[in-house]
């Protein structure tokens, strides 16, 4: 079959070409890191706690000591609750200003490894590292999330950016003329370093150091590594990260027991806060992570392979790449706390990998495999909406939501067949093409199905439903009973109360927001409950007035 010309979209240089990648990469940032920020309310314990803690910032004018109804709360540093009590004043107190933050965070990573593939490789590499890495569920997910794992990862991604100047891996000889000389370089490695130390505590350190070294025990390249250890780099990371950590030590004399002994070295060291996975839980959490690119670990295992016979030339810098994925991996394998957002900061080095192999894969193509691999996450996109579909029919009646998954599956399913064609025409860069055309798609079709979500799986609709029902309700006279720690705390920032947990038989609250099973109990005993939280963990209760009451 006759190879496709397909030169009008992979060289720039062509005006139609031109437009059309400024578009697609506008389209592609704006899409999987701007685009719903706020159509579904917070999820799980953290994104509720955190948003609340930046609120009472914002109205308190306390920018040094993090505080949760008032007491201190020194589990995480301070650099997300800044960014998001500014978002507050700038734009009220709502989900997308509480995760603005993230979005932002996850944009400046992506422009921070797109000028890192530019400079390693080339622009074309550059181009589809900005297609590629923002559709992949880990950044979409976590550019989503009112938490502070994104900031973590973006600056400790663009401190590592700035590692492969300061370590001799951009082979360009120009660079900006602010950070052209090397200790500039070490200055700004050791600010953004400092600044990851801000938003989530020593392991960006840990990390950072531990793929340095990692990677010059494998290159042999130890005069290199002690580069980062540079004074002016150390100038920059005490500048970024010491002044808070003093004033607030100062502020609370309990900071180094709380923050440093047990969220980080207990945390680590022990199964204390009760996050124990299996020693090989990161691996699923990685392939997912980057889906759906998953299938590119192919190409890339080949590339690596091939290289290993050739000794190519770059290998100094992809080393460096995989040991950037590698350490984080190991270290926090090792953990006895595991939660899903430790592995981001590998995910933009493991894009950067996979999105040079399946380049090269297009300009070797000894087979016609990139076309068919591309199908493939397509249509495993389509399987697993059209499961997720399902699982909600089944589970929640959810009769909008699965209507709008069913319609994303169709689609994923139809352009997997285009892109399989284009794949077996060999016209592989417009298989991408189309691929990312269609991954924007499938995020942006999903309004219904996220309101349907926010209505089963966050108690923002039971706050709201409580105050437009009945426009006397007080969260000061209102209390949760056996609801899961997750839900309590989603309540207290829709509530803008620390709702407390009623305990029989202490005097009944006027409203009782209830858990599952407990809604006759509560009733029999002559309690009002207001219409609770639509959840599988909490049934609806309707607020009645039982004869005889007032």
């Amino acid at each position: 079959m006759p190879q496709t010309d397909n030169s009008s979209i992979r060289d720039p240089r062509f005006p139609l070409a031109s437009i059309a990648w400024t578009l697609l990469i506008l389209a592609t940032l704006y899409i999987c890191y701007f685009h719903h920020l706020g159509a579904i309310g917070f999820l799980g314990p953290d994104e509720p706690r955190y948003a609340s803690i930046a609120r009472e910032m914002a109205e308190s004018s306390d920018w040094i000591t993090p505080r949760l109804f008032g007491k201190p709360w020194l589990e995480k540093p301070i650099l997300y609750y800044w960014a998001a009590a500014a978002s507050f004043k700038l734009f009220g107190v709502n989900e997308a200003a509480a995760r603005l933050p993230s979005a932002v965070a996850a944009l400046l990573a992506t422009l921070g490894m797109a000028w890192l593939a530019w400079r390693i490789y080339d622009g074309e590499t550059a181009r589809w590292l900005l297609v590629l890495l923002p559709t992949t569920v880990g950044m979409i997910g976590f550019s989503h999330a009112a938490a502070t794992d994104m900031p973590f990862a973006a600056l400790l991604t663009i401190a590592m950016v700035f590692a492969t100047r300061l370590l001799g891996l951009d082979p360009s000889a120009s660079f900006i003329a602010l950070t052209a000389s090397p200790p500039f370089t070490s200055f700004f490695f050791g600010f953004f370093l400092g600044l990851a130390v801000l938003a989530k505590g020593p392991a960006a350190v840990v990390l950072a150091g531990g793929t340095v070294v990692l990677w010059a025990a494998l290159g042999g390249r130890w005069h290199d590594a002690f580069r980062c250890l540079r004074p002016i780099g150390l100038a920059g990371f005490s500048l970024a990260a010491l002044p808070w950590y003093l004033l607030c030590a100062r502020r609370n004399p309990e900071f180094f027991r709380v923050f440093i002994i047990e969220h980080n070295f207990r945390r680590y060291l022990t199964p204390e806060f009760q996050h124990i996975q299996p020693f090989w839980f990161y691996l699923p959490i990685i392939l997912l992570a980057i889906f759906p690119w998953t299938l590119l670990l192919i190409p890339a295992a080949q590339k690596f392979v091939r290289q290993g016979k050739e000794r190519h030339g770059e290998r100094a810098s992809e080393l460096f790449l995989l040991s950037w994925v590698a350490f984080p991996l190991i270290f926090f394998s090792v953990s006895q706390s595991k939660l899903p957002g430790y592995i981001l900061p590998a995910v933009p080095a493991l894009l950067l990998v996979l999105t040079k192999a399946v380049l090269d894969g297009v300009e070797r193509a000894p087979i016609r495999w990139p076309g068919l691999l591309l199908a493939s996450g397509l249509l495993a996109t389509a399987l697993l909406v059209r499961i997720g579909a399902a699982k909600l029919a089944r589970q929640f009646a959810a009769e909008d939501a699965t209507r709008a998954l069913g319609h994303v599956a169709v689609l994923a399913a139809i352009s997997a067949a285009v892109v399989a064609l284009l794949g077996l025409a060999r016209s592989h860069t417009v298989a991408l093409f189309v691929t990312a055309l269609v991954l924007l798609s499938l995020v942006a079709r999903t309004d219904r199905a996220l309101a349907e979500l926010d209505r089963n799986f966050s108690a923002r609709s039971a706050a709201e439903e409580a105050r437009k029902l009945w426009p006397d309700f007080r969260p000061d006279r209102a209390a949760t009973w056996q609801l899961k720690r997750s839900l309590s705390y989603q309540l207290d920032f829709y509530t803008h109360a620390d709702l407390p947990e009623w305990v029989p038989p202490e005097p009944r609250p006027e409203w009782l927001f209830i858990g599952p099973g407990k809604a006759q109990d509560a009733l029999l005993g002559g309690f009002i409950c207001a219409k609770s939280i639509q959840l599988p963990a909490v049934i609806p209760c309707r607020r009645q007035r039982l004869s005889g009451q007032p």
